[in-house]
């Protein structure tokens, strides 16, 4: 903080981004990784068993900016469909490695950013869409595009010009950039379009995407786990290593994942609710808006709405 101050997580979050993440005990994550035992048959540790199934499921460094660029485009023109962006926005890609994130959106203004998608760890096929969306469309590159249009240059608001990371503003970017994976895509729409277009060009058997997804929903259940991490290290009562091996053991990532989810939990600190606080957030508020899946228009006008508008976590609890 300011003066150096230290506070503990919880206080941390509220007074940077205004929000709070539930508690969550070990038990939680035991009785979801007590669902996933059945599912992933074989020897070794739930974690070896985990990772030995799903080596079958990482796209090849040759196909991955191919793959990648037909999830951009999936993504886009389902954006487009719904939301009127600048002229001429756009956005080029870069693959990176040495990072403690997996991607990220360098915002250069005049309607255009840079997506970095890290190399370090192998990319699974879910990666393609869940980055296409949160990073480019319909997430923080059209986030910040429509900000730039609406506030800046609509209304001359220019200190919208500059967007402080570690703010509330952060919750709501974080938020609409997980939730819009579920916006652009329906469940449905999405595993039928990674099962014709992205497994196919990946070189992945698309048989396997009903198999794959079953898993991979009960271990984003988990996702709340990396909040608990982050608590017990803000709080001073773990460091950083042992942080990465309570990650391995409730999160279910191997020992090279959890030490770069350690690596930004030591850099971004309470950072971390933004992504699965924010989407749950975000999400809440624009089904209770009526933005169900069922009402896809209204899906959309809500997160548009969302996007284009100032707003703080509070106003969308």
């Amino acid at each position: 903080m300011v003066t150096g101050e230290r506070l503990k997580f919880d206080e941390e979050s509220q007074a940077l981004y205004d929000a709070v993440a539930p508690k969550s005990p070990d038990s939680h994550f035991q009785e979801i990784l007590a669902k996933l035992e059945p599912k992933l048959p074989g020897e070794g540790t739930l974690l070896q068993r985990y990772e030995n199934w799903r080596r079958a499921f990482v796209i090849p460094k040759d196909n991955l900016d191919a793959v990648f660029q037909l999830a951009i485009k999936a993504c886009r023109e389902r954006t487009l469909a719904h939301i009127k962006l600048p002229p001429n926005e756009n956005f080029s890609v870069e693959y990176v490695t040495n990072k403690p994130w997996g991607g990220y959106n360098w915002y250069k203004g005049n309607y255009r950013s840079v997506i970095q998608v890290n190399t370090d760890l192998p990319i699974y096929i879910d990666r393609a869409i869940d980055l296409a969306a949160h990073e480019g469309y319909p997430g923080h590159h059209v986030y910040n595009a429509l900000l730039e249009k609406n506030l800046v240059r609509d209304r001359g608001w220019v200190e919208f010009s500059v967007y402080p990371l570690f703010s509330p503003q952060s919750l709501i970017a974080e938020g609409t950039a997980n939730f819009g994976k579920e916006v652009v895509f329906t469940k449905a729409e999405r595993l039928a379009f990674e099962k014709e277009v992205l497994w196919p060009a990946a070189g992945i058997d698309p048989s396997r995407v009903e198999e794959f997804y079953a898993v991979q929903d009960l271990v984003k259940q988990l996702n709340y786990a990396t909040n608990e991490a982050a608590r017990r290290y803000v709080n001073g009562e773990i460091d950083a290593n042992a942080a990465a091996i309570w990650l391995q053991k409730f999160a279910l990532m191997d020992e090279k994942r959890a030490k770069q989810s350690a690596r930004f939990i030591e850099k971004y600190r309470s950072y971390v609710i933004n992504y699965n606080l924010g989407e749950d957030m975000v999400r809440s508020y624009i089904e209770k808006r009526g933005g169900t899946e069922q009402q896809p228009e209204q899906r959309w006008r809500e997160f548009e709405q969302l996007l284009a508008s100032p707003r703080l976590p509070g106003d969308i609890r």
